[in-house]
């Protein structure tokens, strides 16, 4: 069977990294994870980064390469990071679809609360920052 991909998206301005509070369901808001979503049938992964990255902070971004391993996640569900910068250097990420967006330092990524499959890939992204 062919995994859905979830993407991930490692936006990094500064030195720091952008995270985002999930408002639902109840079992994980307010936790913290990298802006993201489902790639489209027919979509590609930087073309979902994009749209999600647009859906979700309503910026647009440069995708880069990929960040740590494919991490499984429930059922067929496969989640892939992506580094990524803003397109515009002004441009500031919104909360659309979350609480909260926030810029974090390499240093603090352990004290924030990430849901589990990103917790996975904090040794990436802190080699990232």
């Amino acid at each position: 069977m062919i995994p859905t991909v979830i993407v991930g998206t490692a936006i990094v301005r500064d030195g720091l990294l952008l995270a985002q509070q999930r408002a639902f369901p109840a079992d994980t808001a307010g936790k913290w994870e990298l802006p993201g979503g489902r790639v489209e049938s027919g979509e590609s992964d930087v073309d979902a980064v994009i749209r999600e990255c647009a859906e979700e902070l309503g910026v647009d971004v440069i995708v880069g390469e990929r960040v740590g391993p494919d991490v499984p996640l429930s059922g067929t569900k496969l989640l892939r990071v992506f580094a990524a910068t803003l397109r515009h250097a002004g441009s500031e990420p919104r909360a659309v679809e979350h609480s909260a967006v926030r810029w974090i330092a390499g240093g603090e990524l352990a004290d924030v609360e990430w849901l589990p499959a990103d917790r996975v890939l904090l040794p990436s992204l802190a080699a990232l920052l």
